[in-house]
């Protein structure tokens, strides 16, 4: 937190949803009257709703009734409102799946290794309580010093890491062999090699490569509609 205070210049990456899919005439959850209309009313809103839940958790948001009725929350359990197969996508994860960067999930699917559901409504919780302590990009005005949080896929920084065949690197030989081609110097040895860590490592390097190229600033899709609402995943253009 002195890092905050003191305004340093640090850009962090967070692995998880900022918002939900927003839909201009029906809001965040069409059909359900009280929706909300911005990515910060979205935080807000999740966290009242689930202000009983201890460690930011969001069970009493999947479970409210007329919430449920978007999700998937288990296999052969979906809401009537869930969308298609999938879930509904953001048009940043549209972009993210389009593109080549991955398969990006869509947040109304709570199943699965690769659901990014649940992590992502807890991670609104804790935006909430920053409460415009820390820019997030594109949500807010991004100054030219001082700290900001922008949403990560650490699947795009494996790919301009040249990390094939998969995104996960499990030794490491073959996380020094992308480090370098982001043109960072070997890391520290690991006691554990698993996928959290070398995703950490390997997305600090990369972020710290292309946080002063413009273009993934201003993506060509991001307008002010899906800055206020949707937002926008670092690195998709």
């Amino acid at each position: 937190m002195q890092q905050f205070r003191s305004q340093t210049d640090v850009l962090i990456g967070i692995d998880f949803s900022p918002s939900l899919p927003f839909d201009p005439d029906h809001g965040f959850f069409p059909g359900w009257d009280v929706t909300p209309r911005t990515a910060r009313e979205l935080w807000r809103f999740v966290d009242d709703i689930c202000r009983e839940d201890a460690h930011f958790a969001a069970s009493a948001f999947v479970d409210h009734p007329e919430a449920s009725r978007h999700f998937r929350r288990s296999h052969g359990r979906r809401g009537d409102r869930f969308t298609g197969t999938t879930g509904a996508f953001r048009r940043t994860e549209q972009r993210c799946r389009e593109g080549g960067y991955g398969p990006a999930q869509s947040c109304f699917n709570l199943v699965g290794a690769a659901q990014v559901g649940k992590s992502s409504l807890t991670g609104m919780r804790i935006l909430n309580r920053l409460a415009g302590a820390i820019p997030v990009w594109p949500f807010d005005p991004v100054g030219t010093t001082g700290p900001v949080l922008v949403e990560i896929y650490t699947t795009v920084a494996a790919r301009a890491a040249g990390v094939t065949g998969g995104s996960k690197v499990r030794h490491g030989l073959a996380l020094d062999q992308a480090l370098g081609r982001l043109e960072t110097r070997p890391h520290h040895l690991l006691a554990r090699y698993d996928d959290h860590s070398t995703d950490a490592i390997l997305t600090v390097a990369w972020l710290r490569s292309v946080a002063a190229v413009s273009g993934l600033w201003s993506p060509p899709e991001l307008d002010s509609q899906l800055a206020s609402t949707e937002g926008w995943t670092f690195g998709i253009l």
